[in-house]
Parts: C-alpha cells; sequence; structure tokens
C-alpha cells in the first residue's frame, strides 16, 4: 500500500521519498516509481536509529506510515520475539518517526498512519495485528493533540484484492459479506489516503474503506 500510494504522489509530480529497511530496495522502489523519487534507509524495527536516518529529509509535506510486520500470531502459539519487533515497527517506530520529522513539517503537512480492518474485525492468529491496530487508532488521537494544528488520521483498509496478498486468493469469504459485492481495490485505498492528507477539515480520525464490510 505503501508503494501504491507513493506512485500516486510520483505520478503527480510531486517529490516523494519512499523508504526501506535497506537502501538498496529503497533505491530500486524510487527508481521504478520514476519522477522525482528518492530512496532512503530506514528501520523502524531499531527507532533508536530513526532520528540519523531521517536527517537529510529537509522538509514535509504530507507523511504517510504504512510499515508492518506479515505473520499470524495467536494467544495459544505466542512468539514472543515476533510481537515485540511488531509492537516496536508499528507503534514505536511509527511514533519515533513523526517525532523526528516534526520540526521540518511545513505549515499545511498532514500524517496518516496504517492500521486495518482486523482492529474491528479479528480472525484466528490476529491476536497482535488487533492489538496494534487498535494502538494505530489511540496513536493518531494523542498525535492530532501534540501535533496541533497539524493534522493526524489513521487509515483502516479491509481485504484488498488486488494486492498481492489476496489477488490469487479465489473466493475470498468476505466477498458475499460485503455490500458492495466484492473486495476493495489498491487504488480505493490510495484515493482514501489522499483524502485524509488534503482535506484540511479531517483530523483524529479512523478511515475504514473495507466496502461496508462492517455494517454485515
Amino acid at each position: 500500500m505503501g508503494r501504491a500510494v507513493a506512485q500516486r504522489f510520483a505520478d503527480r509530480g510531486d517529490s516523494v521519498i519512499v523508504t526501506s529497511r535497506t537502501a538498496a530496495r529503497a533505491d530500486t522502489v524510487a527508481t521504478e516509481l520514476g519522477g522525482t523519487t528518492w530512496g532512503l534507509a530506514v528501520d523502524l524495527s531499531r527507532p533508536e536509529t530513526i532520528a540519523a536516518a531521517l536527517a537529510d529529509v529537509r522538509e514535509v509535506d504530507n507523511l504517510v506510515i504504512s510499515a508492518i510486520t506479515q505473520g499470524v500470531n495467536s494467544l495459544a502459539d505466542f512468539d514472543i520475539g515476533q510481537a515485540i519487533e511488531a509492537v516496536t515497527i508499528k507503534l514505536v517506530g511509527y511514533t519515533e518517526t513523526v517525532r523526528a520529522l516534526r520540526d521540518r513539517f511545513t505549515p499545511g503537512a498532514s500524517v496518516v498512519l496504517f492500521g486495518g480492518l482486523a482492529k474491528e474485525r479479528p480472525y484466528p492468529g490476529s491476536t497482535m495485528v488487533t492489538a496494534l491496530n487498535g494502538g494505530v487508532s489511540a496513536l493518531v488521537k494523542t498525535l492530532a493533540v501534540e501535533l496541533a494544528p497539524h493534522r493526524v488520521n489513521a487509515i483502516h483498509p479491509g481485504v484488498v484484492g488486488d494486492s498481492p496478498k489476496w489477488r490469487d486468493v479465489p473466493d475470498h469469504p468476505h466477498v458475499p459479506r460485503t455490500p458492495i459485492g466484492r473486495l476493495v481495490a489498491t487504488a480505493e485505498v490510495v484515493d482514501a489516503t489522499d483524502f485524509l492528507l488534503r482535506n484540511t477539515g479531517v483530523n483524529a480520525h479512523d478511515l475504514f474503506v473495507e466496502g461496508g464490510l462492517l455494517v454485515t
């Protein structure tokens, strides 16, 4: 999702910085995105290194953070190491990234943090994912207060049907339960992210992009 958001802004001529844990990966993606795009190595699993990694960023109009670790982690088969890494990235890493960049926010700068539908709809093995996405919801509220007048919002996508994780999965069980009759698309998540960044009246908000699944 982060890459798709970056592509939207690169395509419209904005200056974009994309990050990855390694400089090689970040540079490769920046080249693929085209336009005025740079790659930067930033490892949210090592929050003590974030400020130094972002030292060369001069100013920020919009900040989107979508990093996550993928994996099932149930209470019955709890992986403590995986849980600590996930918490570090999603909550500590997100917070430190915002803190490190806040003095370079332009007057209208806005922040969007990625959560997910598991916040409201747990599934087997989502113990940490559900908890972390709930944490993102709480985080945007306190950050919106601390960063005022800058806006901070969260986006919570459902199952994204054309994403690499789900596009080859047939007959997803969410489809018949979703009022729009299909899974949401990457372009819809990107458009919703853009909306949160540019609409100056929306702040400290959780936006769900899930086709209405929450009402069924």
